[in-house]
């Protein structure tokens, strides 16, 4: 069973594309929406994390996003480079966050395309997970979760 509302988001911490150090409890005071998605260079993944930048969907004070894959800080690098991305995306390469979190594809080796919102005390305020992997999220349904939070 995935991650609930009101519980205290697991802490972790991941590789940027930069091969800098991202923290989770490094965030708090910000509300941060983490985006897993299954994999780098997949149409449906790109169109979500391009939009995301261009359209600086998530745009907001005291927000921070960032995306999670299983793919390699290089992977992150190159597509980000190649499509404009602004985000940090960081790399699960052994899906170790994605299983703390419950997200783990029945596939077993890539994650759910889900949302989650940590608000800024820490706390999970929002999931959403998709039931076909192909399928874009809810972009409205996650901006509408994020605007309600102070």
């Amino acid at each position: 069973m995935a991650i609930h509302t009101g519980t205290a988001a697991p802490d972790f911490t991941l590789k940027t594309q930069d091969e800098k150090e991202w923290k989770l409890s490094d965030q708090k005071g910000k509300n941060v929406v983490l985006l897993w998605y299954p994999l780098d260079w997949s149409p449906t993944c790109e169109k979500e994390n391009c939009s995301i930048s261009k359209e600086h969907t998530f745009d907001l004070p005291g927000a921070t996003v960032v995306g999670i894959s299983r793919d390699s800080t290089w992977s992150h690098k190159a597509w980000a480079k190649t499509h404009g991305i602004k985000h940090d995306l960081l790399a699960d390469p052994l899906l170790d966050v994605t299983r703390k979190y419950d997200l783990v594809h029945p596939a077993g080796f890539i994650s759910h395309r889900a949302t989650v919102i940590v608000d800024k005390q820490g706390k999970v305020a929002f999931v959403q997970i998709q039931e076909k992997t192909g399928d874009a999220r809810d972009m409205s349904a996650v901006l509408a979760a994020l605007k309600q939070l102070k």
